[in-house]
């Protein structure tokens, strides 16, 4: 009998076990994604109508979860803002050639 007292502790950890495996072959297939939708827009629902904002989500959550490409895209824009000020600038053309062949540095000057 002193053994079933610790029984709901073993089921439980199969339990989770199971439903973990579960989640993880279901995420990638379309009930998956359907069923994560579902709740998504679930969540979204009771957001909008009880004002709950902790169910917000962080706008800049993606470049958590990607940070090779949020760092790519902040590198081409500081290239991109360095050819806006070097168009911009025309008196200087001995520095625009300059700065063109090194665009990170001209950056970090900054």
């Amino acid at each position: 009998m002193e053994k079933l007292n610790y029984l709901w502790i073993y089921t439980s950890i199969a339990g989770a076990l199971l439903g973990a495996a579960c989640l993880a072959y279901l995420k990638d297939t379309r009930v998956g994604l359907w069923g994560y939708s579902k709740f998504d827009q679930c969540c979204d629902w009771l957001r909008d109508k009880y004002g709950w904002t902790w169910f917000d989500q962080d706008p800049d959550a993606w470049k958590k979860v990607n940070p090779k490409i949020a760092n790519k895209i902040s590198e081409l824009e500081k290239r991109i803002n360095i050819l806006e000020r070097l168009s911009n600038n025309d008196s200087n053309s001995k520095d625009r050639i300059k700065l063109s062949k090194q665009p990170l540095d001209f950056v970090e000057k900054m």
